[in-house]
């Protein structure tokens, strides 16, 4: 199997390094991830300017872009081969329920899906990173699984509680929570007094109940939601196409 990895933290992350040398061991893998952190990136491509590539003493790549960036240049002209799987994470912290809008973790796996290569997206449900190694550990779990059942390509957000190995829960397929809108930005000043605003934490979870990734992770389980791409409100499209006819 060949294996694509890439995250959102940036290749100097702990989380892409115990990732790496869990699938390393299971699997052919190259890593391509951001030069820095990109955090909160989404599906951004960078369009306004060039993008470069440069190898880490660790044989790790690293891209001068996105999340996004760094699996588009991978799949359509730094590869030579089509990769079996794109693993995004383990991101320092969780992606759930409305998170996932705005997750560069999400986002790498999504080009992949994208170009109809099965990808899993890896965080931990706290920022840090206390038990990584069985957050990897549970990872390769995950990434050995054949998922037959799944129509390819499948697209899976994972997210595991910090604890270890020994302690995790079971891995539990569930649905995205929902979370309160996020909190208001925070104001400050900049060294010249000028007025500056720090974006707010995000909100608190309005949709955990039983079946939800919140509900499954606070109970010790590993959350895994299968993600799909189509944004068309079927629903409202029938009755928009009668209020247009």
């Amino acid at each position: 199997m060949r294996i694509l990895i890439s995250n959102d933290d940036g290749y100097l992350a702990p989380g892409i390094q115990a990732l790496a040398e869990a699938l390393a061991a299971v699997a052919d893998i190259v890593v391509v991830a951001p030069d820095s952190n990109r955090s909160g990136a989404s599906n951004s491509l960078s369009l306004d300017r060039p993008l470069s590539v440069q190898q880490a003493a660790n044989g790790f790549y690293f891209v001068n872009g996105t999340p996004t960036d760094c699996v588009h240049v991978a799949l359509t002209g730094m590869l030579d081969y089509r990769p079996d799987l794109v693993v995004s994470g383990i991101n320092n912290g969780p992606n759930m329920g409305d998170d996932t809008l705005y997750s560069g973790t999400v986002a790498a796996a999504t080009e992949g899906y994208l170009f109809g290569i099965p990808a899993i997206a890896f965080s931990q449900a706290e920022h840090d990173w206390r038990n990584l190694d069985a957050a990897a550990r549970v990872a390769r779990d995950i990434v050995l699984r054949r998922f037959d059942a799944l129509a390819a390509p499948y697209l899976l957000n994972v997210n595991i509680p910090n604890l270890p190995y020994a302690q995790m829960g079971k891995i539990s397929a569930t649905r995205l929570g929902r979370r309160h809108q996020a909190e208001p930005v925070i104001r400050a000043r900049d060294p010249r007094g000028r007025e500056i605003f720090w974006i707010g934490p995000p909100g608190a979870t309005k949709d955990a109940g039983e079946g939800t990734d919140f509900h499954a992770v606070a109970h010790g389980q590993v959350s895994v939601t299968p993600l799909q791409v189509d944004l068309t409100h079927k629903d409202q499209l029938v009755h928009l196409a009668r209020e247009l006819a």
